[in-house]
């Protein structure tokens, strides 16, 4: 499907899972690369960017949000850079893209904000509402943190080792997505400056900006989830210290009142106490005294 937009002197063309014929129909119009068509037709597994006669082509992957289904971790955006028109193929939805088309058909929201280089707006404005999209899903995780946080402290903890793996993972899913954008972006802005003009580096440089933002964002709640996991780790080691005591306890108990019960069990000629009238309430007083003496030594020593 192809979604046609314009904006001054630019026009963006938006593919959404290109066929054949879309990628035929925009090669045409745009004399685009046999090489070009060929990456645009199935996903790339790497960002990068490429240069051309009269246009950039970028290829930048984007983590998908924990929310939705699927075993895919990234989703991918193509685009070409011309100097009057944009190209971007992708392989599935992206809200933040289609919320930018919505936006593009007020001009006058974009004039304001960004007078010159159209392209370069058209492109600034596609990677704003992608990378805000993003900052949003970070936010998002962050507070499921401080839920785990609280869940730590309100003797949670099993449970929190489990959620902690899942936010770990979406995290390295993040950083795995975006970790070549910076390359990337830093080429770009070297090969748009000789292609077109200062213009379109200054709106480069602004969505590094942005990108900063979100590998500051990953970075910040990386070290949060390592900080948790340390916490709930320690507490969880405290518990285990302490069950492992109790057993040990009980264990100190219990021995010398089952080898009392057995030595008054061997059955020899002569044993004392039994025979008499109340051997069975000395034997279980002697039991008892003795547990009572175990109890208040362990006390004194503050082992409980």
């Amino acid at each position: 499907m192809i979604n046609r937009y314009t904006y001054k002197e630019t026009v963006w063309v938006d593919i959404i899972n290109p066929s054949s014929d879309d990628i035929e129909a925009v090669q045409k119009e745009f004399d685009i690369a046999a090489s070009t068509v060929h990456e645009l037709i199935s996903p790339s597994y790497k960002s990068r960017v490429d240069t051309h006669k009269h246009y950039l082509y970028l290829i930048l992957h984007f983590p998908i949000f924990k929310h939705r289904r699927g075993e895919d971790t990234k989703q991918e955006v193509d685009f070409i850079i011309g100097e009057n028109f944009l190209i971007t193929a992708r392989y599935e939805t992206i809200e933040a893209m289609d919320k930018f088309a919505k936006i593009i058909e007020v001009n006058s929201i974009l004039d304001r904000k960004h007078p010159e280089g159209s392209t370069g707006i058209v492109f600034f404005g596609i990677m704003e509402e992608i990378y805000q999209s993003l900052f949003h899903e970070l936010e998002y995780i962050e507070n499921k943190l401080i839920k785990i946080e609280e869940g730590i402290f309100s003797h949670h903890e099993k449970e929190m080792v489990f959620a902690l793996s899942e936010v770990s993972r979406s995290l390295l899913n993040f950083k795995k997505a975006t970790d070549f954008h910076q390359e990337v972006l830093v080429s770009l802005d070297f090969f748009g400056k000789k292609l077109f003009d200062d213009h379109f580096s200054n709106h480069v440089r602004r969505i590094l900006d942005e990108y900063t933002k979100i590998h500051r964002g990953i970075k910040n709640n990386m070290e949060f989830v390592t900080e948790l996991r340390e916490t709930n780790n320690s507490i969880l080691s405290t518990k285990e210290n302490e069950i492992m005591k109790t057993l040990t306890i009980m264990a100190f108990v219990t021995f010398p009142l089952s080898l009392m019960a057995a030595m008054f069990s061997m059955g020899t000629k002569f044993t004392p106490i039994l025979g008499h009238a109340y051997d069975f309430w000395i034997i279980l007083s002697l039991m008892i005294g003795a547990t009572c003496l175990f109890f208040v030594f362990f006390k004194y020593k503050k082992w409980f």
